[in-house]
């Protein structure tokens, strides 16, 4: 981390404690699921090779997809663009999405896995004129109502969108009521993606003249919405769409949306109630590929979990004579480790794997001084503990399956997307990439103790 936002974040965070205030990030039930669960993000999205066809991936850490089936649903006639996916409380996963170019319908489909999907209809938008109606998404109300958020327009052209909400009458979700307007959204919106937290409403949308994503928040869903940033105001750039946020599992907010006119598909994240964002990243492997993507997270059983409060040691997967090691710079690597080597060389191998100082669900790591495996400027050191809650989430890791049976990823609490990885023999925090040296060198045995 820079050290100046480092001495700014605390800063924030001294600010908070005496103020009695929590901040964002870390709030009450913003955590890792427990031992024996992991958390699973699916991704539906169509691709720049082909419109009539979508594509599912998922991923265990919303950076890092992969393909599950491709094509995974293809409706038997029209097109299948934008697909935004849900699991419904019958415990079966539903699609909506663009049917066509032009048109008033909209298209639903379902399935029992995420994977395999059967069509279900086209619902026909009953308001007069229609031309085109695009870009339908989910949104699940705290009161448990359904409804789909979708833009509408009856311009002769593509422009002048505004922003509709229609709410499933029954549980089968094949009744749907009259469209209500979201008030403030539109004309000229399009794209409009709706969370809540606590009772307010935040709405992302395409404004379609300026081609920027913008923000506005209501306290109901059909508003009346006040748009509270416009213009490049989150660094997201210009000519992008199809905002699609998810919650992670530290608390923050991750939006992924399409920079369509560059061909890259893009993710940022938020920690400060959707006040500023990350820099924008390309979503490995998958930027320049998909299209309009929505990301549904859910708890399932599965995931890795490591023994605690047990000493171990880290063998690296594709140098298995190194382990993880903190040396006399208190900077960490990989080095060579021997059963004829030096006690003190052992020593420096082995390690108290403890509950994460940030997250009990997730690992921290503690060397026999007492010092902790933290990153600092994206480099692996180990330091006592400050007992600050920078420290706590500098030190604290989440297990990830590596890439080999049995072994381990550890992903940066605080920086989603960012892995424990020798360069060099160098041990680093650096930005997942979809290459099999990178999961390679980001990949660790957890082993018996050298000492």
């Amino acid at each position: 981390m820079n050290r100046t936002l480092r001495a700014a974040l605390a800063l924030l965070t001294s600010v908070t404690a005496l103020l009695g205030l929590t901040t964002f990030a870390g709030t009450a039930g913003a955590a890792h699921p427990t031992a024996g669960q992991t958390t699973r993000y699916a991704m539906t999205a169509f691709t720049n090779s082909s419109e009539s066809n979508m594509y599912v991936y998922d991923s265990p850490d919303a950076t890092g997809f992969t393909l599950r089936k491709g094509p995974a649903y293809t409706p038997p006639s029209g097109l299948i663009r934008d697909p935004s996916i849900f699991k419904h409380t019958d415990g079966l996963y539903y699609l909506t999405y663009t049917t066509n170019w032009t048109g008033n319908t909209i298209g639903f489909a379902r399935s029992t896995d995420r994977v395999n999907w059967t069509f279900l209809y086209n619902h026909t938008i009953p308001v007069s004129g229609l031309t085109r109606t695009w870009a339908p998404e989910w949104f699940i109300d705290t009161d448990g109502s359904v409804n789909v958020i979708v833009s509408l327009t009856s311009a002769s052209t593509a422009t002048h969108f505004t922003g509709y909400k229609i709410t499933a009458t029954n549980s089968a979700l094949t009744a749907w009521s009259t469209p209500a307007q979201l008030a403030g959204i539109g004309p000229n919106y399009i794209d409009t993606f709706v969370v809540k937290v606590g009772s307010t409403y935040h709405a992302f949308t395409k404004n379609e003249t300026t081609k920027y994503i913008e923000y506005a928040t209501a306290s109901s869903l059909t508003g009346p919405y006040t748009f509270k940033k416009t213009g490049n105001w989150a660094g997201f750039g210009d000519w992008v769409e199809g905002p699609a946020l998810v919650r992670l599992d530290n608390g923050g907010w991750r939006i992924y949306y399409d920079g369509y006119r560059a061909g890259k598909y893009w993710y940022s994240d938020s920690y400060d109630n959707f006040a500023t964002w990350s820099t924008p990243t390309e979503v490995p492997g998958l930027s320049g590929l998909i299209r309009h993507a929505t990301v549904l997270k859910e708890t399932v059983s599965g995931g890795v979990t490591l023994p605690t409060d047990t000493t171990r040691s880290l063998q690296s997967v594709n140098f298995p004579s190194r382990y993880a090691v903190v040396r006399s710079d208190n900077l960490g690597y990989i080095d060579p480790v021997t059963s004829s080597g030096s006690t003190a060389v052992k020593q420096s191998a082995t390690f108290t794997v403890v509950p994460g100082l940030a997250d009990a669900n997730c690992y921290s790591f503690r060397d026999s001084a007492g010092r902790y495996l933290r990153h600092w400027d994206y480099r692996i050191r180990f330091d006592s503990s400050s007992g600050t809650a920078v420290f706590d989430k500098d030190a604290t890791y989440c297990a990830r399956p590596g890439a080999t049976a049995g072994s381990v990823s550890l992903e940066s609490y605080n920086y989603p997307g960012r892995y424990l990885r020798h360069y060099d023999y160098a041990l680093r925090m650096d930005l997942y990439q979809s290459t099999d040296t990178f999961r390679a060198d980001s990949s660790f045995t957890v082993v018996s103790p050298w000492a």
